[in-house]
């Protein structure tokens, strides 16, 4: 099953957003940074507890556990590709880049997950709101 963001238009070189978004290092001082009025109290413990190497990127998953992410293919400037490991089933993440012009690009997210098909009820909604937010995220980040 695959769940995605829509298309998020940002007025950045691809290679640059792709510089900044294969590093995931870089998302701890965007984490850090995001302003106290954009998010809840308690989603700010949640991403104050992320863990982030530059290769990879560990969120609390609840009753899961952790959910730890691993970048497994980086495709100059259009494609990070993040996998899960451990995880209880096959998960991925996509970041899509889109050149527009030498001055803007297009970014997507998709989160891949193969679930059974009577748990695809339980689970598409949180996993679609996840894509969304990852995509919102996208629009809000300073490249």
């Amino acid at each position: 099953m695959d769940f995605k963001s829509k298309e998020i238009s940002l007025q950045y070189p691809a290679e640059r957003v792709f510089g900044k978004l294969s590093d995931l290092e870089s998302l701890r001082t965007v984490l850090a940074n995001i302003p106290e009025d954009k998010i809840a109290p308690e989603q700010k413990a949640q991403l104050e507890a992320i863990k982030v190497t530059k290769d990879s990127i560990s969120i609390p998953g609840g009753p899961v556990g952790e959910v730890t992410l691993k970048v497994t293919q980086l495709q100059e400037p259009t494609l990070i590709r993040l996998e899960g490991v451990g995880t209880p089933v096959a998960l991925s993440l996509e970041m899509r880049i889109r050149p527009l012009t030498p001055d803007s690009c297009e970014a997507q997210v998709t989160i891949s997950v193969q679930v059974p098909m009577m748990l695809k009820p339980m689970v598409s909604g949180p996993l679609q709101k996840m894509a969304d937010q990852f995509g919102e995220m996208l629009e809000h980040l300073p490249f």
